[in-house]
């Protein structure tokens, strides 16, 4: 349904074990673009292939110039209502109910929010690391735009690298065990900016509503085509939507 400040609520206190999971749209009104649908105008057009992981055998720079623009972004991005909201929804739970954040984002708002349990799915833009996995070099918070040359790895001489997921490349296998354990037991999963249908994410609806949870999404746009294992499903700007929707005042 589109969001007409509805009035079913969501009362936490009946749910044990929580797990939230967002997306890019979540983070629109901070001034951060998405890669596809409302809010990307075009330029991630070729992310799947400027940002693949062959690119750091072929074209490294490719990548920092992919995602230089995106490092530079989220250092002056502030968090909107949508992330206060869930910060405060976090910190209003009792010692006895579980809650776990999973983001796709890997611009660091939510930590900025003040939430804590946060799994960062995606790694952190705001970091570098070796591309080198047998490396031992330790990734390392940074500032910097690498525009005109690729920098390298000061033990090994192989490039360094955002440490983030790139495409074609699998997930962290720890934060991917820590999602599917926090999904085994989760009575209410919410999907908040996100389009459920892009793996391995959308799975974690499948699997939240396999253990019996509450399921809902929050997103820009509709799903196309409609993931069934959304039972609830709210169209609009979650910076509006979640404030209502979790009787949290900002």
């Amino acid at each position: 349904m589109i969001w007409k400040n509805n009035k079913s609520k969501i009362n936490f206190q009946n749910y044990q074990n929580i797990v939230i999971l967002t997306g890019a749209g979540i983070s629109v009104a901070s001034g951060l673009k998405t890669y596809r649908g409302i809010g990307s105008d075009g330029e991630y057009k070729n992310i799947s292939e400027q940002g693949h992981i062959d690119r750091l055998k072929d074209n490294p720079q490719a990548i920092w110039k992919l995602f230089n623009s995106l490092r530079t972004s989220c250092l002056s991005a502030q968090p909107n209502p949508a992330h206060i909201v869930l910060a405060k929804l976090e910190k209003s739970l009792k010692l006895s109910q579980n809650f776990t954040l999973i983001t796709q984002n890997v611009v660091q708002l939510h930590k900025k929010a003040g939430s804590n349990s946060v799994i960062e799915l995606h790694g952190v833009i705001t970091e570098t690391c070796c591309s080198n996995q047998r490396c031992d070099f330790v990734p390392f918070e940074d500032n910097l735009e690498y525009i005109d040359e690729t920098p390298l790895c000061p033990k090994c001489n192989n490039p360094l690298r955002p440490n983030i997921v790139l495409y074609g490349e699998s997930l962290p296998i720890d934060k991917e065990w820590q999602v599917k354990k926090v999904l085994r037991n989760c009575d209410l999963f919410i999907a908040i900016g996100t389009s459920g249908t892009v793996f391995p994410a959308a799975n974690f609806v499948r699997s939240a509503e396999y253990s019996g949870a509450r399921t809902i999404l929050i997103n820009l746009e509709p799903t196309n085509p409609k993931n069934p294992y959304f039972k609830e499903e709210y169209i609009g700007k979650a910076e509006a939507i979640l404030p209502e929707l979790f009787k949290i005042k900002i």
